[in-house]
């Protein structure tokens, strides 16, 4: 087994009541038999060691752990750190958006380009975000503020059949930094 260092990003942590201390997450995870895990941020970014193959499978049992252990139900994407980078790089708004506004929608599965050309005809007029497809993410460009914004995560998986987690430019940095 190749073992590398994983990312497991977390669909609604902390955030609209779902309150978890990194602590407790992290002893579940080792409870469960995942290796060397540490978290970044306070907003459900996992880091562990093992075997990328095994990615979807990380994934699942990730979630299965949050909602036997704490009663959330979530989802995780697992990524390595060159598949963290690369969603950086090929975001066409990292170089002219502010890092902070710049996210990247990390998608549970890839929809398909009909997909996101509905998401942008239903977007288009509702508010002032550049959006662009990504290989396994939408790139979000949130000009003004995500706060405000109408492309909610609701509206999202109404148009994109499947759920996605945002990181914005500078934690995406973070984390791959933490994993070098």
């Amino acid at each position: 087994m190749a073992t590398v260092r994983l990312a497991a990003l977390l669909g609604s942590i902390n955030v609209g009541g779902n309150r978890l201390k990194m602590a407790d997450l992290r002893a579940a995870l080792e409870a469960a038999g995942f290796a060397n895990v540490a978290t970044v941020t306070a907003s459900g970014n996992v880091l562990f060691d093992g075997d990328p193959v095994h990615q979807p499978d990380y994934a699942a049992r990730i979630a299965e752990v949050i909602k036997e252990t704490f009663g959330i139900a979530t989802f995780a994407v697992v990524t390595t750190r060159e598949g963290l980078l690369g969603a950086v790089a090929e975001n066409p708004f990292a170089d002219d958006g502010a890092d902070n506004l710049v996210h990247v929608h990390f998608l549970e599965s890839k929809p398909g380009a009909e997909a996101f050309l509905q998401l942008a005809s239903d977007h288009e007029g509702r508010g002032s975000e550049r959006l662009a497809p990504g290989t396994a993410a939408l790139h979000i460009d949130f000009v003004d503020s995500a706060a405000n914004s109408k492309l909610t995560g609701p509206f999202l998986l109404r148009r994109l059949g499947c759920r996605g987690t945002a990181r914005n430019i500078r934690s995406i940095r973070r984390i791959a930094e933490a994993m070098a």
